[in-house]
Parts: C-alpha cells; structure tokens; sequence
C-alpha cells in the first residue's frame, strides 16, 4: 500500500532547473505584456479624450464664428466700418433728397 501524501510547511518539491527558469522568464514576459497592453490602452484612451475635446471645440468655433460670437478678424472689422460709413452716406443722400 503506498504512502498517503502528507503536504505541510516542510514539503519539498523538486523541479528542473531549466524548467524553474523557463517558467520564470515566461511569467516575466506575461506580466511585461500585460503592462504594456495596459499603459497602450490608457495612451489610446487619453488620445481619444484629447481627440473629443477638439472635435467639440471644432464644432463650437463651427457655429459660433458664423454668428460673430468669437469676435472678428481685424479685416472684417475694418470692412464693416466701411460698409456702416457708406451706409450711413447713401441714408444721408436718400433722406437729404
């Protein structure tokens, strides 16, 4: 009858050096794959963040520039004095007639 297997704090087990070593360099190539997965998921993630906060930004300017909402470039604030100038002559030609 074989002996019943006893497990306790002074078991010993023996194993192959190469497979010790074989197992360890595979656990370390895991746990690096999995950091760098990891860290290319959070950069993916934060690009995609980035990436979103200029899509709304784009698509405020898009409405809001039209409007005259985020100001003027300094030409067509220019022009527009001309055209109220010119404006206020023919009014002045019309009225004055």
């Amino acid at each position: 009858m074989p002996k019943p297997l006893e497990v306790n704090d002074n078991s010993q087990i023996t194993i192959p050096l190469r497979n010790l070593i074989a197992i360890i360099v595979f656990v370390a190539a895991m746990v690096t794959g999995y950091f760098a997965t990891t860290e290319r998921i959070m950069l993916l993630e934060n690009h995609m963040e980035i990436m979103d906060v200029h899509v709304r930004q784009n698509s405020e300017f898009r409405i809001r520039w039209p409007r005259g909402e985020l100001g003027a470039l300094p030409d067509d604030a220019e022009q527009n004095m001309r055209l109220d100038y010119i404006e206020e002559q023919l009014d002045a030609m019309v009225c004055g007639h």
